[in-house]
């Protein structure tokens, strides 16, 4: 005799996933309550592949979850923490119906509170976890250390998220981990590279009206209240391995001159002294003082089966590495009041610097450039020091370029990039209308070494342009003389410029930086799009192969037969 049968929808996929009404109601929670639960563990809804199976028949929009994740959220002491709230709630505004304000102050005494601390340790079991998963723990706390208080947002949450952003910045800028530097948009990017991860996030410029109004802020609160607990430790854990004392606190001549600023004692968490870290401008206090280990090198041995070349290229590589982190040591640099300081005296101060404010904008040294705020950001992109006579005051600025965007063979390298690649070289690129009064000598070896490398160039040349190249060698052979120049116009000749590459050019560009500010999320969707639609083309040509293949067999057997028969 056979078992009992089985209900219809009660086996199978059906009984992996359940809907979110019924998992709230197994939980006994509200559904904001259970929002903000599954958002602090990292359980997300799921779409299952049968979703009429699974919705027993029904075609009703519903959110599905996995029934294993629900079973895990049961034993989460945080639900309970939740209950608890929920009865203070309910007897604090009994109380104030009553105006029982003795009972108020009693409630309000004993609120229950909760630590994500578990949870943290639970999602990220080591500490390389959690450097991979801060990359929006630092993106949206710096988002809302720069939002106002108007309400939308605990005091204490800003408070707390700018002293986290602030420690971060004071560790990167002692680390010197600093890498690359975007303008972009939507706020800087940002990416450095800490115990070999790299990390990159996005800070928001510093004005009014960048605050986002089509956003639950309550979503986002959970999410910063699990960024900051996660921000917390690896902030704890950062300045441990650099013997630094947390929380910061400004090294012994630093902190003598803002005590002679403030007659009375300062706390650590005091606005004043965080504006001090916040300036960015001296070091930090160290737990010992390890000035000896500081310039001690380190010495490199090959590993199990490297050569002698590898290891020669890796500390090649090493040693740009640390010429890049001195980009700017030894410069002084004067802001201004115009510039942003913060950005600036961050990313200055990364490399080395030294960071000053400007006191008078109304005197000028001959011996400073004057500069635009550009120029930083493309030297360090372009790790070298870029001539200044492009970023002078009043001067139209090169294309700042994404240091993220790397080409591919094959691929439209734009002319700024060509002309950076060169002055990375050591090689000098085409030069400006004003560097036309160079010595004679610098002038005849740059021509020559132009010869020698565009010598596939001048073989196509026509008669024109050789006798051109001639007479302006000879009008300068007059410049140096002193002699009058003999002015010559001849007729030129119009360049004509191909339309259909152009418009390919821009729109493979447009599509590069919309794949590059695209979100992980996004990103991991579009490149699992492109890899089908790939597997696809490479299966079409698989089958007309085949297909080919077998109308061409069938054509031989034909002319075989033809053949016999004749």
């Amino acid at each position: 005799m056979g078992g009992l049968q089985k209900k219809k929808y009660e086996r199978g996929a059906a009984t992996n996933y359940i809907t979110r009404n019924k998992a709230r109601k197994k939980l006994q929670l509200s559904l904001a309550d259970f929002r903000r639960l599954c958002i602090l563990k990292g359980v997300y809804p799921h779409e299952p592949r049968h979703k009429k199976k699974v919705n027993k028949g029904s075609t009703a929009p519903r959110t599905f979850y996995f029934i294993k994740d629900i079973r895990f959220l049961l034993h989460e002491p945080i639900v309970r923490k939740f209950r608890e709230y929920k009865v203070f709630v309910r007897k604090l505004r009994k109380a104030y119906g009553k105006a029982e304000w003795t009972g108020v102050q009693r409630l309000r005494e004993n609120k229950p509170g909760y630590k994500l601390d578990h949870i943290v340790k639970e999602r990220y079991p080591t500490f390389i976890d959690a450097l991979r998963d801060v990359d929006d723990a630092l993106s949206m706390c710096f988002l809302f250390s720069t939002f106002a208080r108007t309400g939308k947002c605990h005091v204490q949450t800003i408070q707390l998220c700018r002293r986290l952003s602030v420690e971060w910045m004071n560790y990167v800028v002692t680390s010197r981990s600093l890498k690359k530097v975007f303008l972009s948009i939507k706020g800087i990017y940002y990416q450095a590279e800490v115990l070999g991860q790299p990390i990159t996030w996005l800070i928001p410029y510093q004005f009014a009206h960048n605050h986002p109004t089509d956003v639950d802020y309550r979503v986002m609160a959970t999410f910063t209240e699990l960024y900051t607990t996660l921000l917390g430790f690896v902030n704890f854990r950062l300045y441990q391995s650099l013997n630094l004392v947390y929380p910061p606190k400004l090294d012994v001549k630093a902190e003598a001159d803002l005590k002679a600023d403030f007659e009375e004692d300062y706390a650590m968490d005091s606005e004043s002294y965080l504006e001090k870290l916040a300036a960015l401008s001296a070091s930090l206090a160290r737990v010992v003082s390890r000035a000896e280990d500081e310039d001690a090198e380190l010495d490199h041995f090959p590993t199990e089966g490297e050569d002698p070349e590898t290891l020669e290229a890796r500390e090649k590589q090493l040693r740009a590495q640390d010429a890049q982190k001195k980009l700017f040591e030894g410069l002084k640099f004067f802001l201004n009041r115009e510039a942003p300081r913060e950005p600036l005296a961050f990313v200055l101060r990364c490399f080395g610097a030294e960071v000053v404010d400007r006191p008078n904008a109304d005197q000028q040294y001959i011996n400073r450039y004057y500069i635009q705020p550009q120029w930083v950001f493309d030297c360090i992109n372009a790790k070298l020091l870029l001539p200044v006579v492009d970023y002078f005051p009043g001067v139209t600025l090169p294309p700042h370029l994404s240091p993220f965007v790397e080409e591919k063979d094959g691929d439209y390298v734009p002319p700024e990039k060509l002309r950076l690649m060169a002055l990375q070289r050591g090689e000098r690129p085409e030069r400006r209308a004003e560097d036309e009064d160079d010595e004679e000598e610098d002038e005849d070896d740059d021509e020559d070494d132009d010869d020698e490398e565009e010598g596939e160039e001048e073989e196509e040349m026509d008669d024109e342009e050789l006798t051109d190249e001639k007479n302006l060698k000879a009008m300068e052979k007059q410049r140096s003389q002193g002699k009058a120049l003999a002015v010559k116009v001849t007729a030129g000749k119009a360049k004509t410029e191909n339309k259909m590459r152009t418009e390919q050019e821009e729109k493979a560009e447009e599509k590069r930086l919309a794949i590059m500010m695209m979100k992980k999320r996004e990103k991991y969707l579009y490149d699992k799009i492109m890899f089908g639609k790939k597997r696809k083309v490479r299966e079409a040509n698989k089958l007309a192969a085949k297909r080919k293949a077998h109308e061409d067999a069938s054509k031989a057997d034909k002319k075989k037969k033809k053949a016999k028969k004749q």
